[in-house]
């Protein structure tokens, strides 16, 4: 059997304000194009299908399109929710959507989905994000504090379901397991982590066959049978140099006979670039980046006025803008007391304009203007 891992498509997100349905339905066209040429039989999302609990009408209509040309394309399809769905919204229809080849599983009743291929039955388990709140009242007989609590009793249950049964198995899950750090980026959120106490060990994951993860943006091997596809878009400006893509698993007679890497088409590279407003508008060393998305980091000693106008005019899709000077005035030492005393009130504005313009003093007409207008209000407290 040949299977397609994918994961966090995030249909209907937005990159800086700009929306990304045109760009992803380009990319799983592509998606279908794969499945085609590599004759893969099942296309797996593990989770994070939409990108929120209540999708647009375009959203929704697009991820339709997308499944059906999926299924056109002669591939069965297995999708778990992941924590930005709503898993009641996602798997409405659920019953119906199976009878055609879309099996949907957003509840942690842990019964595969099994399907055949010449060698026997492939059991595929759906993990979708699992709350533990929320479980404590279904699985009453373990702690159920954290989502290494709820996805290890969730693998433990997964492991005694297929002891009853023959065949080779999939799981699909949707968490933060230990080892994928590196790979984390700035788009992923909602599931917060501290010293790694809320983080799944890889070995949560032994007794199946191979283990499709979601969560991460960044494609991740964990262990040979565990790994994260990424999302096939970029959805932040940190997932810049991360491959787009999923990946092509081949079940044999005996499990796992092999993994390989297909990409994706991106449809506008990320760039991030550094210097003065002046070297960005003019160094020939950023031409490439005049068709990307642009992430423009500005290092002059003071913040340049109208800054991204001016990049927009070079750099068409500059969608983001940090100031950053390369050398920092720090007075902060310094308390604001010790800053205005003794001072005239000319001089303590003129410190005022030095700290928030990182140590760059009033030009001589701010000075003359400074002079004017406290002068005005000095009179107008003596008179």
């Amino acid at each position: 059997m040949r299977i397609l891992h994918t994961s966090d498509w995030h249909v209907g997100r937005t990159f800086h304000g700009h929306s990304t349905l045109e760009a992803l339905d380009g990319v799983l066209e592509a998606m279908v194009g794969l499945v085609e040429q590599h004759a893969v039989d099942v296309v797996l999302v593990a989770g994070d299908v939409y990108d929120s609990s209540t999708p647009s009408a375009a959203a929704v209509e697009l991820l339709n399109q997308a499944l059906l040309r999926l299924r056109e394309a002669d591939a069965t399809l297995v999708i778990t929710s992941g924590n930005h769905d709503s898993p009641a919204r996602l798997g409405t229809m659920a019953e119906f959507a199976a009878a055609a080849g879309v099996h949907v599983v957003t509840r942690p009743h842990l019964m595969p989905v099994t399907l055949t291929d010449a060698h026997g039955p492939v059991h595929f388990y759906g993990i979708p994000f699992l709350e533990p709140a929320r479980l404590r009242h279904v699985w009453t007989d373990v702690p159920m504090r954290t989502q290494r609590d709820a996805v290890g009793h969730a693998m433990q249950l997964v492991r005694d379901d297929l002891a009853e049964r023959d065949g080779r198995s999939v799981v699909l899950a949707h968490t933060f397991v230990q080892g994928a750090d590196g790979e984390s980026c700035d788009s992923e959120r909602d599931i917060v982590t501290v010293g790694g106490v809320d983080k799944v060990p890889v070995p949560a994951f032994d007794g199946v066959d191979y283990a499709a993860l979601g969560h991460i943006h960044g494609r991740a091997t964990l262990a040979e049978h565990v790994r994260y596809s990424g999302a096939p878009l970029h959805y932040s400006f940190s997932e810049a140099a991360k491959p787009r893509g999923g990946w092509l698993v081949d079940l044999d007679a005996q499990g796992l006979a092999g993994v390989e890497w297909l990409d994706l088409p991106v449809p506008r590279p990320l760039s991030v670039i550094r210097g003065t407003l002046d070297e960005l508008l003019s160094d020939t060393t950023h031409t490439a980046a005049e068709q990307h998305w642009v992430s423009a980091v500005i290092t002059d000693a003071s913040r340049p006025l109208d800054a991204m106008r001016k990049l927009q005019q070079r750099f068409p899709a500059c969608a983001h803008l940090e100031f950053r000077p390369d050398t920092v005035h720090d007075d902060r030492a310094d308390s604001y007391a010790s800053l205005v005393r003794g001072r005239t009130d000319e001089e303590v504005v003129e410190a005022f304009l030095v700290r928030v313009r990182n140590g760059e003093g009033p030009t001589d007409d701010e000075i003359e203007l400074i002079d004017e207008v406290v002068g005005e209000r000095r009179a107008r407290v003596t008179s």
